[in-house]
């Protein structure tokens, strides 16, 4: 994986997308010892310039509610609306790729000035001000709010996939927004028809 200005790719969206563009990536076995094991992310931008995307099953230790506490907006006022339900969801854990950068999949109920469409029900925005939105209950009705983002460089990704590192799939959307996370990547496993065990096995004795 290489740092790869994710700027830079989701600015060219609509110019030249590649095919892992709105795809989910599942992390083959033999990337077992690495940070991205049993991952699933979801590809946001994809071109000859390189790929971005996050993971959507490695949550974080820190609730969406304590992530906006820490920010200047959470000194704002004392308390969070109740209204917003999904303010106990889980952070999760992007990628490795600026980490300490917050960013929002959410729905298309909700947009702003710098909200860029991934697809038609899913739309990437990291201006902090969808954060006061969400702690007024005037955010989105579904979002993933991740810190960091996985990126690849030019060929990278494409090589990658060659090398059998990573099963491409249609994305799910509801896999995306899915607060669950714990056995996400079993469950897509038996979706697919695999059974988890002797996938895991078989990639154990290769």
């Amino acid at each position: 994986m290489s740092i790869y200005g994710m700027d830079n790719l989701v600015s060219d969206k609509g110019e030249e997308t590649g095919q892992f563009e709105g795809k989910f990536l599942l992390a083959m076995p033999t990337l077992e010892a690495s940070i991205f094991d049993r991952s699933i992310i979801y590809m946001c931008a994809h071109s000859h310039d390189g790929a971005m995307g996050f993971q959507v099953n490695k949550p974080c230790d820190m609730t969406i509610k304590e992530l906006i506490s820490k920010t200047d907006i959470g000194q704002e006022t004392k308390s969070i609306s109740k209204s917003s339900a999904v303010t106990s969801d889980l952070v999760r854990y992007g990628g490795p790729v600026d980490e300490h950068r917050g960013f929002v999949l959410h729905s298309g109920d909700y947009h702003c000035d710098t909200t860029i469409p991934i697809c038609e029900h899913v739309y990437l925005t990291s201006n902090i001000e969808i954060l006061r939105s969400i702690m007024h209950g005037e955010g989105p009705s579904r979002l993933a709010v991740s810190l960091g983002y996985a990126g690849w460089g030019p060929g990278q990704l494409e090589q990658e996939v060659a090398d059998n590192a990573w099963l491409t799939l249609d994305a799910d959307i509801d896999v995306v927004f899915d607060p669950r996370h714990e056995g996400k990547y079993e469950r897509m496993l038996v979706a697919m028809g695999i059974t988890p065990a002797h996938f895991i096995a078989q990639a154990g004795s290769a």
